[in-house]
């Protein structure tokens, strides 16, 4: 293969990302990443001071964090192929239910204000929102082969 040949090919496989691809896919690896950060604090400096109660909270919250930002990556990828306006309202739905689930466990515990609980089913009914309108993007695009 010939220099030209080589860089052609190099140039071709590149995907052009829109900006809220982009965006998506950064904020689910930051998600991720204090998922993990958040899950070692639980495991690690937590107990020091938490009750049992709170440090299950907390895991609750990692793990959610955790599980839909793994999810929210994989839609942002989805994403590359096919893109409409569920698949949107998806992803921003799961960064919002991520927020709300997770962000007002994570408050209840470092701050014990127990009206941040009421937040928390909000969170939950966010996310639900968000894999319902994963599921009719896919159906919409499919409806279009």
């Amino acid at each position: 293969m010939t220099q030209s040949n080589s860089n052609s090919i190099k140039h071709n496989s590149k995907i052009g990302l829109s900006f809220s691809s982009r965006l998506f896919l950064v904020i689910a690896a930051l998600l991720g990443a204090t998922g993990v950060a958040l899950g070692a604090y639980a495991s690690h400096g937590l107990a020091s001071w938490a009750t049992t109660q709170q440090v299950e909270y907390f895991q609750l919250a990692v793990t959610y964090q955790l599980l839909h930002a793994i999810t929210l990556l994989a839609v942002s990828i989805g994403g590359l192929f096919f893109n409409n306006r569920y698949l949107f309202i998806s992803q921003i739905m799961f960064v919002l239910g991520i927020c709300f689930f997770s962000g007002s466990l994570y408050l209840y515990v470092f701050t014990g204000t127990k009206v941040l609980g009421m937040i928390t089913p909000i969170g939950g009914l966010l996310l639900i929102i968000a894999w319902l309108m994963f599921a009719v993007s896919i159906i919409r695009n499919s409806s279009k082969c």
